[in-house]
């Protein structure tokens, strides 16, 4: 069944979005452009969307919005928001309404090889590579999930030949009946259990990248997290494991300092660590898991000469620039010590670190140990730099590191170029919230980056 096709089943019947957000305005517009009786329902009151609601309601869709927008779903189709607990439209379903999702109608329709990747740490740095390889070896991919865009509304431009790779949440796999061609879990710790009912609940989603492969797919399955290993022995389909622990049957492991593949035909060296750009043990193991995933499908030269150009997902310890031999990176999505203790960790020697921001209130008493263990000399700025000056100067291993304070990112950027020398390493980490001086993250990744671009050579 094609795009047209689908849609022209839905004719007739009433359809609710639930959520409008970035992923589902698309939707949205394409279910309205369709002719069919749509209903877009939100927590959020109609100010919040301003001229995108009345756009909306010009095209003949119906808005329910506030704090009741779900008492009266009994729509025939229901598109569920990928952060909205199954739980909630549970009435919904009992009165006979299908509830479905924009990713499950997308695997649904799909006529090309589906390659998705999920786990509790490195789902997008990891599907990064995965599509940054299959394009360097001149496949056409279209990445969508978690990160990209909505894939639904341009289906029907996908070939048999084409790739989609995707990062897949818990949340957008809870009711997946259906799953890729092959299927990635980086590895499975507890996390949104705010969200979960519990931790059963949230390690059977991710399961569900697997659950329902046929023999000939293929899993790739972190061997050394116990509960990846775990999940894996109920894998339908082939399975490769990625370690640094042993050598597995089939996958990725490590030997002298190079990542090796072992499959039907033997194993092999492909992948030198030294030309890795990106920093930190754990970009070693996403890189296995995409070597593995890939392996068959891009060649070993292509993939070294990609591990030696790829800079990092942008915002997450992203490589910007060498400047007189030190190298600058920007880890703007680290909004909490602990996110900042993870980037601290990923590098081999002691740092020069530039941190601050907007303070929401939680204790920067564990970062305090960390930075005077991994940092040489750091910069301070923002709401946040007195309340991270206090947590390093009362931590025990504290010994007298160098502390400034900029008044603005600007400076900041100044003062670390004018302390850094060759062959150090420089690393906006904020460990804090963007809010007092940007929109988001990205904006002052983006501000970041343009600083350390004009510096002078």
């Amino acid at each position: 069944m094609g795009l047209r096709a689908y849609l022209d089943s839905l004719r007739g019947k009433r359809v609710a979005v639930i959520g409008i957000g970035v992923s589902n305005t698309p939707l949205l517009e394409l279910l309205l452009e369709a002719g069919i009786d749509v209903t877009a329902c939100d927590k959020r009151d109609r100010e919040t969307f301003g001229t995108l609601a009345d756009a909306l309601e010009a095209k003949g869709c119906r808005l329910v919005l506030g704090e009741d927008y779900l008492e009266h779903l009994d729509q025939d189709v229901i598109f569920r928001t990928p952060g909205l607990h199954p739980r909630y439209l549970e009435k919904a379903r009992q009165r006979g309404s299908e509830i479905t999702s924009e990713m499950e109608v997308f695997f649904r329709l799909c006529p090309c090889p589906i390659l998705a990747v999920t786990g509790s740490d490195g789902k997008t740095t990891t599907t990064t590579m995965i599509a940054g390889l299959l394009r360097a070896a001149g496949k056409r991919v279209h990445v969508g999930g978690n990160i990209g865009h909505p894939l639904l509304s341009e289906v029907d431009t996908l070939t048999p030949e084409d790739w989609a790779v995707l990062e897949l949440s818990s949340f957008q796999l809870m009711t997946m009946r259906q799953s890729p061609h092959i299927a990635v879990l980086t590895n499975v710790a507890p996390n949104h259990l705010d969200v979960h009912t519990n931790m059963e609940e949230y390690v059977e989603a991710k399961a569900a990248i697997f659950s329902y492969q046929s023999p000939s797919d293929i899993l790739v399955c972190n061997e050394d997290n116990e509960i990846a290993r775990a999940l894996s022995e109920r894998a339908l389909g082939k399975v490769k494991y990625f370690t640094r622990k042993s050598v597995p049957a089939a996958g990725a492991f490590l030997r002298e300092n190079e990542i090796w593949v072992r499959n039907a035909l033997g194993e092999r060296p492909v992948l030198p660590l030294e030309d890795i750009r990106l920093p930190g043990v754990h970009n070693v193991e996403n890189y296995m898991a995409a070597v593995a995933a890939v392996d068959g499908l891009v060649p070993d030269e292509v993939i070294r000469h990609f591990a030696q150009s790829f800079g990092g997902v942008e915002n997450r310890i992203e490589f910007v620039r060498e400047l007189r031999g030190v190298r600058w990176y920007n880890d703007a999505i680290a909004s909490s010590p602990s996110r900042t203790i993870a980037c601290l960790r990923s590098f081999p020697k002691k740092i020069i670190l530039l941190a601050g921001g907007k303070d929401k209130g939680i204790s920067y008493d564990i970062l305090g140990p960390e930075i005077n263990a991994h940092v040489k000399y750091l910069i301070l700025c923002g709401a946040t730099a007195g309340v991270i000056r206090s947590a390093v100067e009362r931590a025990e291993n504290y010994e007298g590191l160098p502390i400034q304070e900029a008044a603005e990112w600007q400076e900041a950027v100044a003062m670390a170029d004018q302390a850094a020398a060759a062959g150090d390493v420089v690393v906006m980490s904020p460990a804090s919230t963007s809010f007092d001086k940007f929109k988001n993250f990205m904006e002052k990744g983006e501000y970041f980056k343009k600083l350390v671009n004009t510096l002078k050579e």
